[in-house]
């Protein structure tokens, strides 16, 4: 290889040496130790020993809080991400307008997400939903009595989607995105042959923006999945186990009990899950995902 080549070789990868060194050491280097120690048992204070598939035995045969928080993360997902979708969707429509102030409008509806995931926002929503919070209190002064929600097994789980609901500025600015590279002229045309505002929807708006539809469906589901720091302030993972959440399952047997192997197990069960949830929505995308280059895609 002539010098001036090497030359360029070596000045490229001194610019990519702080990517490859955070991918090697952060990344792909706790990825490798974490499915080493899924096969041991770890606490973090001895050496690990070899125990084979035995955590992984343990969890789908002897544990049935693993089956309780999958189905408390299934039950979060299935419940917050569509209703997410549909509300930023709903605001994203209703901003995407040339009309005085509208950059103020944006700014406010998208400040939830800033602060959307800090704990002094579950602080606050758990206050809210207390026994002695804002949402009693109001129900109070209209005759009605009401329940510590974050502490009823029927109602917190429900408490915590209406906060994941209630971010929905991330989505909203991709949609808002998405939006604005709708032609404006196959909006007049449909208007002059007479479409009404809900058959524009349908048969242009959501053909047209159901890629970005796809790509927040597949971030949120990636994300609700992931969800910790709303159940470990607002709930603490419960009552009865009814918002314990997978991660802050696997943050319990990790930092809780120092079962460093079997919480690592317990991550590449999460990593599976993801995986396969992943691939079924990108299969299904063929359905009802459109792009311009023509149809779905195959």
């Amino acid at each position: 290889m002539p010098k001036p080549a090497i030359k360029r070789n070596l000045t490229a990868y001194l610019f990519l040496s702080p990517w490859l060194i955070g991918l090697f050491a952060f990344t792909l280097g706790p990825m490798l130790s974490s499915l080493y120690f899924s096969f041991t048992s770890f606490d973090l204070f001895s050496s690990a020993s070899w125990v084979g598939a035995q955590n992984f035995q343990d969890i789908f045969l002897r544990d049935d809080r693993f089956v309780k928080a999958l189905r408390a993360t299934f039950v979060f997902v299935a419940v917050s991400v569509p209703l997410k979708l549909l509300f930023a969707l709903a605001v994203a429509m209703l901003l995407n307008r040339a009309i005085r102030g509208i950059g103020l409008y944006r700014t406010v509806y998208y400040l939830p997400s800033l602060v959307g995931g800090s704990v002094a926002v579950a602080i606050m929503w758990r206050q809210i939903f207390g026994a002695d919070g804002l949402i009693n209190k109001l129900l109070g002064l209209a005759g009605y009595e009401g329940v510590s929600w974050i502490s009823h097994p029927a109602y917190a789980i429900y408490t915590l989607c209406l906060l994941a609901i209630w971010q929905f500025g991330s989505s909203m600015v991709i949609f808002l995105a998405g939006l604005k590279q709708i032609p404006e002229h196959l909006y007049e045309a449909s208007a002059i042959d007479g479409a009404g505002k809900a058959q524009q929807f349908f048969t242009i708006t959501a053909p047209m923006l159901s890629p970005v539809v796809f790509f927040n469906l597949v971030m949120q589901t990636i994300g609700g999945f992931m969800v910790f720091t709303q159940g470990f302030i607002v709930t603490k993972g419960g009552p009865l186990d009814s918002t314990l959440f997978y991660a802050i399952y696997l943050y319990e047997k990790g930092f809780t009990y120092f079962q460093m192997g079997y919480a690592s197990a317990l991550s590449w069960i999460l990593l599976a899950v993801i995986g396969v949830l992943t691939a079924i929505l990108f299969r299904t995308s063929a359905l009802w995902v459109h792009y311009e280059s023509g149809g779905a895609k195959g």
